[in-house]
């Protein structure tokens, strides 16, 4: 790991749980012990995850995009993460739904609603412009 905020993170939370569970832990160091390990190698794996998506993105994203209206990327932008993310998925990074989904770790339905209602308040957005 490498990163020492990470490895007081992890130590922070393993002693957490070990507080939590101290009555029905009988041993404490061996608890520890498999807590803090089990942390670290899901933090490596969400690591491995995110490099691969972000090599993804970068191998669909084209290296010239074209202009793009100031407005329509504040429009963008104004919308929360949840539905900002899989917008620019979609629209900037021309992912499919199932490629967003799998991404996300959400149902295809999922990701399917989230383009509805960010497209929904986007024209609501645009209707209070004219």
């Amino acid at each position: 790991m490498g990163d020492r905020d990470a490895a007081h993170e992890i130590a922070s939370e393993a002693f957490t749980r070990l507080l939590s569970k101290w009555l029905t832990v009988h041993d404490p160091k061996g608890y520890l012990y498999v807590t803090a390990s089990n942390l670290v190698r899901d933090r490596w794996r969400r690591e491995q995850r995110d490099r691969k998506l972000q090599a993804r993105l970068e191998e669909t994203t084209p290296v010239s995009t074209p202009a793009c209206d100031p407005w329509l990327h504040d429009l963008v932008e104004r919308l929360p993460e949840r539905l900002r993310t899989p917008v620019l998925l979609h629209y900037w990074a021309d992912m499919s739904v199932a490629e967003i989904a799998a991404a996300l770790h959400k149902p295809e339905g999922t990701v399917k609603r989230m383009l509805f209602d960010a497209r929904a308040r986007l024209h609501g957005w645009l209707e209070e412009d004219r």
